[in-house]
């Protein structure tokens, strides 16, 4: 990513590692070794961690909690974890500034859906967020160069917005509601599944008006959008998760182009490995390769972009981060792989970002 140093990087996480019990390498440069972030766990113990593609832990910084995915702006100053549905904070490293971390939370009546993206040049993080008491989605708005203070919402056009994205030209911000109605009264249980309305939506990143809406037919009303990545040509790659009859179940793997129809993949005999479940995807945009996971499944599918047809497939133990590499993907797991490297006593969470 452009404006990331790797020693800026590795210099940046200079607060809160007291406590988290991991070995540390930060002497470690490996000219040409990109580096990911991810959220991690270490028994009772939370954090977000930079490795390198030997699975080499370079930094870590404790969390609060439980951390989901993890977000980056364009000029890499800023790194933000999310905690985890229905989960209230957000950390914030300034790869500029040596100084504690900066954590901030959603207001008292949303909670956050583990995803976030910045937009307007990096100076507006947008967050997807419940307003529980509403059953609504919203997208919490975040200013960046005022320590990251919520300064309002967007409406996210539908229910249990999970994941977003901003297109590559930078016009459309994209959000996969996912349809589920939660309460955090009730943990994560789903509280509309006879009136789930799943959808993607674009939206104007200046102002946060609607630009198009994307329906599921009504027999895929269970079919919940999750988790996205964007190719390089604009195409939208939406991993779903199958809240109905498991012999029912729809297309797991759905594109959208902005002005068009929606496509569907069909896997063959890989569908029902996924049980239902897709956690993670990950567009290689050099390779023109998509990668999905499923920890349900313990594995990851990877397809051809343009033609749909699966290239490959990977297997492990609740497999579920996938990041884009040279040549493919690095994945890794809720038993502790990164990579080929195994780090016993670790898991990790649901999502890698390549920085």
């Amino acid at each position: 990513m452009s404006g990331f140093s790797r020693r800026t990087i590795l210099q940046g996480f200079g607060a809160l590692l007291a406590g988290f019990g991991l070995p540390e390498a930060v002497h470690a440069e490996k000219v040409g070794n990109p580096l990911f972030a991810t959220a991690l766990m270490e028994g009772e113990q939370y954090g977000m961690a930079i490795l390198d593609s030997d699975g080499e832990v370079l930094r870590r910084v404790v969390l609060p909690g439980r951390g989901h995915d993890v977000t980056c702006d364009k000029g890499g100053r800023h790194i933000v974890a999310f905690a985890r549905r229905p989960g209230t904070f957000a950390l914030a490293i300034d790869q500029q500034r040596d100084r504690e971390p900066v954590v901030f939370h959603s207001p008292p009546n949303r909670h956050f859906y583990g995803h976030g993206v910045f937009i307007q040049n990096d100076k507006l993080l947008v967050a997807t967020e419940n307003d529980f008491d509403n059953g609504r989605g919203v997208l919490g708005l975040y200013d960046v160069t005022d320590g990251f203070r919520r300064i309002g919402e967007w409406s996210s056009h539908g229910i249990g917005p999970h994941d977003l994205a901003l297109s590559p030209d930078g016009k459309s911000l994209i959000i996969a509601n996912g349809g589920m109605d939660t309460h955090p009264d009730y943990g994560r249980e789903v509280l509309n599944l006879a009136t789930m309305e799943p959808s993607l939506v674009f939206l104007d990143p200046s102002d946060g008006s609607l630009r198009e809406k994307h329906a599921l037919p009504n027999e895929w009303s269970r079919l919940s959008t999750r988790h996205m990545d964007v190719a390089a040509d604009g195409t939208v790659f939406v991993g779903c998760q199958w809240q109905g009859v498991a012999s029912e179940c729809p297309p797991l793997l759905l594109s959208f182009r902005a002005g068009e129809g929606r496509r569907d993949y069909e896997l063959g005999e890989l569908a029902t490995r996924l049980q239902g479940y897709v956690g993670s995807v990950s567009v290689n945009r050099d390779a023109e390769r998509v990668a999905i996971t499923s920890p349900h499944g313990d594995l990851a599918i990877m397809l051809d972009t343009r033609t749909g047809t699966v290239t490959g497939v990977e297997e492990g133990v609740d497999l579920c981060g996938a990041a884009p590499l040279a040549q493919g993907f690095i994945t890794s797991t809720g038993t502790g792989r990164f990579g080929r490297n195994n780090l016993p006593g670790l898991s990790f969470d649901n999502h890698i970002l390549a920085l």
